[in-house]
């Protein structure tokens, strides 16, 4: 019998192509979108209410279910945005937390009770961190304990509606839109000619074209900047060290393919074993037969830390981004209106 994330795991083998599956759900995914009209058409009338923060608010989220490299792209934001002056902070779902009400994040929390991502954002961001259920109540409530902060930024959080937003960025890789079908034929949460200020595209190999539509593209890449062992993770680790090893490598990401060949250009050979989107990992899912060291993604790493072995590794990678994403964002901060 399954589960719903265990139906929906299944039913994402098909979004990437239109097969007798996805045709067979494409009713259910006009429904879907019908739906998503009008709820966002009722934000948009002030049949439902939607809250004004009173610093601005940018969104950085996907069209598509699953990750396309939001994370990193945050942390480069709130960096590029405090050299700008300003002082970020980050509010989060907190998604694989079991926190629904507005709370801070440390950088000694427990990924179990503020989520993977959220962890992850609050050590590398220098920024405060609060997660939430209710992105407005955590907004507000990270105000209210940061009043020198002057902008924030919502990690996915394209389709909470509840929150005004001052810039919208939507994050693709190169698995795109799928199918182009809508949930549950496709893996759009929204149609694909959804208005947005800009879109990055994780992967891009060179500069790309503008978008149609209004919506500006623009390139993101992720580059390796350091491998370290988890239980030292303030030394470095020569990939060169690993050269002749049995290595295995663990993914509980959006795009496990894309983490595996980030290893595979560090000259890094490996068993892959690709996990769900913020797996909540248990000691034995890091036993291998044949195995000398697992390597992972950091968010991966927060989550496994606990284990105590001194057989695993991080791969920390971070976001190069188009300046010319900063100057967009910037433009469109200038004109708000106040609050």
């Amino acid at each position: 019998m399954f589960s719903a994330a265990g139906l929906l795991s299944v039913i994402a083998r098909h979004w990437s192509r239109r097969d007798a599956v996805s045709l067979a759900l494409f009713p259910l995914s006009l429904l879907f979108r019908l739906l998503v009209a009008v709820r966002r058409n009722a934000f948009r009338a002030g049949l439902l209410h939607a809250t004004r923060l009173p610093v601005p608010v940018i969104v950085v989220g996907n069209l598509t279910v699953g990750g396309s490299g939001k994370t990193p792209l945050v942390i480069a934001l709130a960096a590029a945005l405090a050299g700008r002056g300003m002082r970020p902070g980050i509010v989060s779902r907190g998604y694989g937390g079991a926190a629904a009400s507005p709370q801070a994040v440390r950088a000694d929390g427990d990924p179990g009770q503020i989520g993977d991502e959220a962890l992850l954002l609050a050590r590398k961001s220098a920024c405060p961190v609060w997660v939430g259920r209710d992105r407005a109540a955590a907004g507000a409530a990270l105000l209210g304990a940061h009043p020198d902060c002057t902008v924030l930024l919502l990690d996915d959080g394209l389709q909470h509606y509840a929150l005004e937003r001052d810039c919208e960025i939507a994050v693709e890789d190169g698995r795109g839109h799928g199918n182009g079908f809508m949930l549950p034929a496709g893996p759009l949460r929204e149609p694909a000619g959804r208005m947005v200020d800009a879109r990055v595209i994780n992967g891009a190999q060179q500069d790309i074209a503008p978008g149609s539509g209004g919506s500006q593209r623009f390139a993101m890449r992720l580059r390796t900047r350091r491998l370290y062992r988890l239980d030292e993770p303030g030394h470095d680790v020569d990939p060169a060290v690993l050269s002749g090893l049995r290595l295995h490598a663990v993914a509980g990401i959006g795009n496990p393919a894309r983490f595996f060949e980030q290893l595979a250009a560090a000259g890094l050979s490996v068993v892959p074993h690709a996990f769900p989107d913020h797996h909540a990992f248990a000691a034995a899912d890091l036993r291998f037969d044949d195995c000398d060291a697992v390597l992972m993604t950091e968010k991966d790493a927060v989550k496994c830390e606990r284990f105590g072995r001194t057989d695993l590794y991080a791969l920390e990678a971070e976001a190069d981004i188009d300046p010319a994403l900063i100057e967009l964002i910037l433009k469109r901060l200038n004109g708000r209106t106040p609050a």
